[in-house]
């Protein structure tokens, strides 16, 4: 495997249409836009009233899908989703949506987030009698739906969202309903649309932009909506909390075309930029920024500071996810393959080189060495984010402290490491400064677990399946 520029990766991301007679094309362009959110696996659920009608496979959406997948794939609505696996590992079988056939009330569940309790309700379901065909927590919510069977649907997934704990998204499709759920903490990303008089559903707004939907509004936290062809029905299944969506949204995950909370990813960066440059003022002669996400915030650096941007470090579009390695050292220089300095531009130069993070150290001082054997005299590391020091149990794949550079070196140690002429970082002060406004402080927050260790959720909590009340 190739290895990666960057050190995160996000779980997943959610696309679902109701009422619109090309439901798969459209969903398929919908994840299109959204294939930054997981390169493991794809997959579409499409209903046709009658009967759920599924195609996913492993690999990149444009990988999965042919064109003549979509005549088989009949109905005016449809679920899909682009996975990368943090919880329950890959395999076919973990690839969503997942499809649970039934004589009655069929559904197709995808998902976005981690379920810091699964592990404990899948325990107690198995003891209870219930066979888990995957190793995902998506699961864990099909079958809590289903024990509740004398119930209407929707108050089937009410129950059951009262039972899990952690960060989630959730879509789930039936053969005459879509159902749209958000944790009580809003932890993830997740907007609504209309593209004519089609509902859509994404956990990016970039989506509603490459099939030409409108954007409404963002999933509420604890709110379950209902759409069918009556319209969009809105209730709520927990009580109403301060929004904590994830920062690294903002910091890395997102596209910079996307909105999150009415504020746009890429505006979001460059303020951050700015702030970092206040915070944390250098003299250089020119400013980089590490592609793609960190370009954002290499311009606000550089409008800030007053020191020129200059395209640096070029990004090879090119490279596959997987080659051919025939030694270690090959394997070692993986980097080269994706990143190349602009000799002629950083030779003789003092960079300051800002990025989004550092996570294990290694991609940041292979950057580094890139710059330093183009030609440039200093190389300033600048990181629009504070230390990551804390795992992430909400759907990012760092789970051990161990694993986290900055929970186990100084930032001196972290600078001597990487090989900069000196290092610094946002702080926490400066991130929530750059993404909370005055306008939107009190129904939005941010959670910067990974940064402070505060965690908005129990992690890991004692949880029992109380006895539905038919």
């Amino acid at each position: 495997m190739l290895t990666e520029i960057k050190g995160l990766n996000e779980e997943c991301g959610v696309f679902a249409i109701w009422g619109h007679e090309k439901a798969a094309e459209m969903t398929y362009y919908g994840l299109h836009a959204m294939q930054h959110r997981g390169q493991e696996g794809a997959g579409i659920v499409t209903s046709d009233r009658e009967t759920l009608h599924l195609h996913k496979g492993n690999g990149l959406i444009n990988e999965v899908f042919q064109e003549g997948q979509f005549t088989r794939l009949k109905g005016s609505a449809a679920l899909g989703h682009v996975r990368y696996a943090t919880q329950g590992g890959g395999g076919y079988e973990n690839v969503q949506p997942l499809l649970f056939r039934s004589q009655k009330n069929s559904m197709a569940l995808a998902h976005n987030g981690n379920l810091v309790n699964a592990q404990a309700l899948k325990n107690q379901l198995e003891a209870q009698g219930s066979i888990l065909q995957t190793t995902s927590d998506t699961e864990v919510i099909a079958h809590l739906i289903k024990r509740s069977c004398n119930v209407q649907m929707e108050e089937s997934i009410k129950q059951a969202l009262g039972m899990i704990k952690g960060a989630y998204a959730f879509s789930i499709l039936t053969e005459d309903k879509l159902f749209v759920a958000l944790d009580p903490r809003g932890l993830r990303p997740l907007s609504i649309g209309r593209l004519g008089e089609a509902y859509v559903v994404a956990s990016e707004t970039c989506a509603f932009d490459l099939i030409g939907a409108t954007y409404i509004r963002e999933v509420k936290p604890g709110e379950l909506i209902t759409i069918d062809d009556t319209g969009l029905h809105s209730t709520s299944f927990a009580s109403p909390m301060q929004r904590t969506l994830c920062s690294m949204e903002y910091v890395y995950f997102s596209r910079p075309d996307s909105n999150l909370d009415g504020q746009n990813v890429h505006a979001s960066r460059k303020t951050m930029g700015k702030q970092l440059a206040k915070e944390s003022p250098v003299e250089a002669d020119v400013v980089t920024g590490v592609p793609d996400s960190s370009i954002s915030a290499a311009i606000g650096f550089s409008e800030a500071s007053s020191i020129p941007y200059e395209l640096g470090l070029i990004k090879n579009r090119y490279v596959g996810r997987t080659f051919i390695q025939p030694s270690q050292e090959l394997r070692e220089q993986g980097v080269k393959m994706k990143l190349s300095a602009v000799r002629g531009i950083v030779e003789g130069k003092r960079v300051v080189m800002v990025d989004d993070s550092i996570v294990r150290g290694t991609t940041s001082r292979r950057i580094v060495g890139l710059l330093k054997e183009a030609g440039a005299t200093e190389v300033h590391v600048r990181i629009a984010s504070p230390p990551i020091e804390n795992p992430c149990y909400y759907g990012i794949d760092t789970s051990t402290k161990g694993e986290l550079i900055a929970s186990n070196y100084s930032i001196d140690e972290i600078c001597e490491l990487i090989g900069a002429d000196s290092l610094s970082y946002l702080t926490t002060e400066g991130l929530e400064k750059s993404i909370v406004s005055d306008t939107n402080s009190m129904d939005h927050g941010i959670c910067q677990a990974c940064f402070t260790g505060n965690y908005p959720t129990e992690i890991y909590p004692d949880t029992i399946i109380p006895a539905y009340k038919d």
